[in-house]
């Protein structure tokens, strides 16, 4: 369709018509907007030597200490391989603990040595600046229409994924 309008249902929601520029604008919007979002905090890993992947390591561990190794790869979706680097990396410099399940032995448990806590929050505190700035801009009303869309974005799977790690955050 060549315009943007909104129409109703006969069930009454309303059906939004977007043009494919307006698409692509959203699209290029997102792309602007992820690089801002990552930009402090990427500064601040490369100080030290590390990425994005253990920047997200970081944040789920430090949201649910105790996490396991297989949890983690699943909510990260990378390889074990890749994973394991990242561990190590983050374990050989302090910032990550390891130690096996008290129920289950084989389980690898996570968690944030005070160093790794300490690092977690400086990373996470630049980009909560952000977000909170934006949503100061955009009024309360945009943050559950931000969320719509954000969840909106993600496959049926991995919003269960999202919902269980939400449920396990302390």
């Amino acid at each position: 369709m060549k315009t943007s309008s909104a129409k109703h249902s006969s069930s009454g929601e309303q059906l939004l018509f977007l043009t494919d520029a307006q698409l692509r604008q959203g699209i290029e919007l997102m792309f602007f907007a992820y690089r801002a979002f990552t930009r402090d905090a990427d500064e601040l890993l490369q100080e030290r030597g590390f990425g994005r992947a253990h920047h997200r390591a970081l944040h789920f561990i430090g949201g649910c200490p105790d996490l396991t190794v297989a949890a983690l790869l699943e909510i990260l979706d990378v390889t074990k391989q890749s994973l394991n680097r990242v561990l190590r990396e983050l374990i050989d410099r302090g910032l990550v603990e390891q130690r096996v399940g008290e129920k289950d032995r084989r389980q690898r448990l996570l968690r944030l040595t005070e160093e790794g806590a300490a690092f977690e929050r400086s990373l996470a505190e630049a980009q909560r600046r952000r977000v909170r700035r934006a949503f100061l801009e955009a009024g309360s009303d945009s943050v559950a229409g931000f969320r719509r869309v954000m969840e909106g974005l993600l496959d049926p799977e991995n919003r269960e994924d999202l919902a269980d790690f939400i449920a396990r955050e302390p």
